[in-house]
């Protein structure tokens, strides 16, 4: 559908996507955008004391805007893909960014309403589910066949990375914003951190072509929703991926609730939660280096059904454990044995889904990982309520072992050939 020129070659490796210009301007643009996606989930919860309140009703009014942070992503994943296959991606990245930035910077100025402030949030975070299909399909765009497991394992790095800076930073960030200027300091902060993002994907040069038919850049939502299911059905390894990767987001949101209750368990307070998912996002650091370095070396390896078994196993001598050194680094084996998963599907659908199906791909795959968030989210800690903290984390690590033997019998022989 879109002429692209081959990038050029830069060798291999980590080292060869720092030679690569615009990979690394794209790279350093999302991080930014990254950081203001979870710094302005801070500030929505900080603009809820701005606002009046009905007397306790303080929680139903922050489910609400929660919801309307989180609906857009379930609603409008698939959207955002269908989208992104018919324009230039670019102007896509750099929209996004501007419209989230202007949008964020505009709340000091209009009415403490707070139908408004939901109003708002639903806009922004609707606008972000055409970033990460754009952002997603843009890769294969800047670096070359041989690199993307390099590129998908930074981008894996900077995406835990800014889950961990940016919830860490994000208050006292705001704070320092606030005290230049308490009335719109936090807006224009995370406003700001959009609108550089966006002015640095505009210095990105991308090696893709505008179509030469009007009628290609006309958006059918109905038939490329077909279109995209129908690619899906055909090519079972990408399905398989996809649906690994969506099973491994699953377990994540589960542990977000369950870990809570586990900090108790091993010394910590139940606030310090995020130690836990600190040290696992430091182990799906260090794997995602280390695939990335040496990923060419890997190619016969079984990644997945190494890191779903490294996952059940964390998952199940988390129930006998009760010291912190050993909580923590249990935690990082998580998601050491995460990223042996995430970064080898991640460039599996990259490589063998064709350029003109990756916005519909990677936006079913932004809609898949959505839902399968809201689901462990809702039951989790009913479950362990019900149960018991250890039961829970039990029966999650044999459901991790039937995936893991699954995934293996189904992607087995064809990593090496892909990766």
């Amino acid at each position: 559908m879109f002429p692209i020129e081959e990038p050029p070659d830069f060798g291999r490796g980590f080292r060869a996507l720092l030679k690569n210009q615009p990979f690394m301007l794209m790279w350093i643009g999302q991080l930014f955008s990254q950081i203001a996606d979870k710094v302005f989930f801070v500030l929505l919860i900080a603009l809820l004391g701005k606002y009046q309140t009905t007397p306790g009703m303080e929680n139903s009014m922050r489910s609400t805007l929660m919801l309307a942070f989180t609906l857009p992503a379930i609603f409008f994943g698939s959207a955002g893909g269908i989208f992104v296959d018919r324009y230039q991606k670019k102007p896509i990245l750099v929209a996004a960014d501007i419209a989230r930035g202007i949008l964020t910077i505009a709340i000091p100025w209009l009415p403490r309403e707070f139908l408004i402030l939901l109003i708002l949030t639903f806009i922004i975070s609707t606008v972000t589910q055409f970033f990460a299909p754009a952002e997603q399909a843009a890769i294969p765009l800047l670096v070359r066949r041989e690199n993307l497991m390099a590129a998908n394992a930074l981008f894996a790095t900077t995406t835990m990375g800014a889950l961990i800076v940016g919830f860490a930073i994000g208050e006292p960030l705001l704070s320092l914003a606030r005290d230049w200027n308490a009335e719109y300091g936090g807006e224009v902060l995370v406003g700001g951190l959009y609108l550089l993002s966006g002015v640095i994907m505009q210095l990105v040069t991308f090696r893709e072509k505008a179509p030469a038919d009007i009628k290609l850049r006309t958006v059918h939502p109905w038939s490329d929703f077909k279109a995209g299911l129908r690619y899906l059905q055909r090519n079972r390894l990408v399905w398989n991926a996809m649906l690994q990767l969506t099973l491994l987001y699953s377990v994540f949101a589960a542990l977000t609730v369950l870990t809570i209750e586990l900090a108790a368990e091993i010394g910590l307070r139940e606030t310090q939660f995020g130690f836990l998912l600190a040290a696992s996002g430091v182990g799906m650091v260090l794997g995602a280096g280390v695939l990335g370095h040496w990923g060419d070396r890997f190619h016969q390896k079984p990644l997945p059904l190494y890191g779903f078994l490294s996952m059940a196993f964390v998952l199940a001598v988390f129930t006998f454990i009760s010291s912190l050194a050993l909580g923590l680094g249990l935690s990082a084996l998580l998601g050491l044995g995460a990223s042996l998963i995430g970064v080898p599907m991640q460039t599996l659908i990259q490589q063998q889904t064709p350029a003109e199906m990756h916005g519909k791909v990677f936006g079913f795959q932004n809609n898949a990982v959505n839902i399968a968030l809201s689901l462990p989210l809702a039951i989790t800690g009913p479950l362990a309520d019900t149960l018991g903290l250890r039961t829970v984390l039990l029966g999650m690590s044999i459901f991790v072992v039937i995936i893991g033997f699954w995934a293996w019998k189904n992607t087995r022989g064809t990593l090496r050939d892909v990766l």
